[in-house]
């Protein structure tokens, strides 16, 4: 584990040779969300000794349609994530949308998300960069994993070299995605960690309806199968009822699901170590 990974759970008791998770809601739709997430998903890492970091976008800016919730606005959004860090004691990510977002974010942030469709935008890349922050960049839908050296090249001309990458499927027609674990080897050559999203990797995008559809009974498949590719950590939204979640509810994973995979997953990285 690079060095920058373990002071990020420096306050973790945790086994260093389990992966990491990334996991929380795809947005902050409220603090009573937010702290029931982070509480629950905390203690099932404890208990299994996964190092854990939350997750919860402040503001969606990639909805596919206007209508859409993108959140609660920036400020309440940040505080809330930051609410979470100081009351659980974890590092916690989100997802930055424009150069000028970077600087603002930090501050709440351990880790700066770049999303896929933007993982190209130099002065993005720069300016997370610049922060001094870990810098994940998912990888594009477009994009194979040995094109993703150019990302990471560009944060680390600009002066950072804590840098994560993660998989998150291929374009597969229109409304698909399909996952190449080709892509996980290939971005573990690039000497940086490399994460599973295990859950956007499922998704259906491009519906005619406006809202993007999802497979989550499938997320335990993708789940084992990168974790048997030897997979760094693993990104997983989870919410405790998806049905009625305000984004991405279509291939998030029930709350009370998480456990159970988590404990089938710390099993299987102990039998391909």
């Amino acid at each position: 584990m690079e060095q920058y990974v373990k002071e990020l759970f420096a306050n973790q008791s945790y086994d260093e040779k389990n992966f990491f998770l990334i996991a929380g809601p795809c947005v902050v739709e409220s603090e009573e969300l937010v702290m029931e997430v982070a509480d629950k998903v905390s203690t099932i890492c404890k208990n299994l000794g996964i190092p854990y970091v939350f997750k919860a976008s402040y503001r969606k800016a990639n909805r596919t349609s206007a209508s859409s919730f993108t959140g609660l606005g920036d400020d309440t959004g940040l505080s809330l994530i930051d609410k979470v860090r100081k009351t659980y004691n974890l590092p916690a990510t989100s997802d930055i949308h424009a150069h000028e977002e970077a600087a603002m974010a930090a501050p709440y942030l351990d880790i700066l998300q770049i999303p896929a469709f933007l993982c190209r935008q130099t002065d993005l890349l720069e300016a997370a960069a610049e922060t001094g922050k870990i810098v994940n960049v998912k990888k594009g839908q477009f994009l194979s994993g040995p094109s993703m050296k150019f990302a990471v090249e560009k944060i680390k001309k600009a002066g950072n070299n804590k840098v994560m990458l993660t998989e998150r499927g291929n374009t597969f027609g229109y409304t698909d995605l399909v996952v190449d674990y080709r892509n996980i080897t290939w971005m573990k050559e690039l000497h940086v960690p490399v994460i599973m999203d295990c859950t956007h990797s499922l998704q259906q995008p491009n519906q005619t309806s406006g809202v993007t559809g999802g497979n989550p009974q499938l997320i335990g498949t993708i789940a084992k199968a990168a974790i048997a590719t030897g997979v760094d950590g693993l990104f997983i939204e989870t919410h405790p009822n998806p049905a009625v979640a305000k984004s991405d509810g279509a291939n998030m994973l029930q709350l009370d699901k998480l456990e159970p995979l988590l404990e089938q997953l710390v099993k299987l990285r102990k039998a391909v170590l």
